[in-house]
């Protein structure tokens, strides 16, 4: 049983670090902590893994060849978990006091938990092309998640907007469902890696469209078509199409924190070398902060030094 103690009505549950976000960054911080023997609490707000478990195959991360994202939230998950981590997932946070002494987070319908330190590991979210169309036919043919829609487009025609690794890599996943895919990226190069540029471009169900964006959608109960603008020439043209996959990069989940802590022109959490941010006892680590590489296992690493960190400053 978790210690609490009241203050004015509400029960407020003790812990000695809490997680905000259960990504990569945050499950790690959480294996590390709780295996330490110090009573940790991750919340999320959304599924636990975050953009990890929406990915269709991981392949690089070091000593599993292969693995669906999915496989490896819930791997983490249950990893953190039989060291004693309390994960709740799904939450609604209410509100944040992040004081010298004293951290306190407060959830609809679940009461308020305090801590010693604070690790936000609030990842990134999807970047959006902002474009007319785009918001009213999200889940309607537009989707930023191959492993969560790629099933509904067997035997369909789809586009998939990006050029970096994430966009080519599912591409080539939806092929086993899509009867075509048609990438339409900005520039006309990529931002891919070799092997990624080199499956995309050579498997027989792919093709691109360069120097070019989706600048519109439309249809009437679901997506229909979409209008295709070629960024050099300004000409466009109008695309019948089934689904539009975009995969543009992701923007930090930091809106919570921007009066908080210090951000960058980015909205990205500023960190020192301890991982610790412009508040005292308040650390962050994963796609949320200042950095230039993000990857699972760069997350990993963040999650990893916040949490030995986090220990050495509730120790003192």
């Amino acid at each position: 049983m978790q210690d609490a103690f009241f203050t004015g009505n509400i029960i407020m549950e003790e812990y000695e670090v809490i997680i905000l976000g259960g990504g990569p960054a945050g499950l790690t911080a959480g294996i590390y902590l709780s295996r330490a023997k110090v009573k940790t609490l991750i919340i999320n707000e959304g599924i636990i893994g975050g953009q990890m478990s929406l990915t269709h195959e991981i392949a690089n991360y070091p000593g599993v060849p292969n693995i669906s994202g999915y496989m490896l939230s819930r791997t983490m998950q249950k990893q953190a978990e039989s060291f004693g981590c309390k994960v709740i997932s799904n939450a609604k946070i209410t509100s944040y006091k992040f004081a010298d002494k004293l951290k306190s987070v407060e959830l609809a319908g679940k009461g308020s938990f305090s801590a010693k330190a604070v690790i936000i590991a609030s990842g990134g979210k999807s970047r959006e092309l902002n474009v007319p169309g785009e918001k009213e036919f999200a889940g309607r043919g537009v989707s930023y998640c191959a492993t969560c829609d790629g099933d509904f487009f067997q035997d369909k025609e789809i586009i998939v907007v990006g050029g970096g690794n994430s966009a080519l890599e599912e591409a080539v996943a939806l092929t086993q469902y899509a009867s075509k895919v048609t990438v339409v990226h900005e520039f006309d190069y990529f931002q891919a890696h070799k092997k990624a540029v080199e499956e995309a471009t050579s498997h027989p169900k792919i093709d691109f469209i360069l120097n070019s964006t989706v600048s519109a959608f439309y249809g009437l109960q679901s997506l229909e078509k979409v209008t295709v603008k070629n960024l050099k020439s300004g000409e466009e043209f109008e695309k019948k199409i089934d689904g539009v996959f975009i995969f543009i990069g992701y923007v930090p989940q930091t809106e919570p924190f921007i009066d908080i802590v210090k951000l960058n022109e980015r909205k990205e959490i500023i960190v020192d070398n301890t991982m610790m941010t412009s508040v005292s006892g308040v650390f962050a680590a994963g796609d949320c902060i200042e950095k230039r590489f993000r990857q699972i296992t760069t997350a990993v690493s963040d999650g990893t030094k916040a949490a030995l960190y986090a220990i050495e400053y509730i120790q003192k």
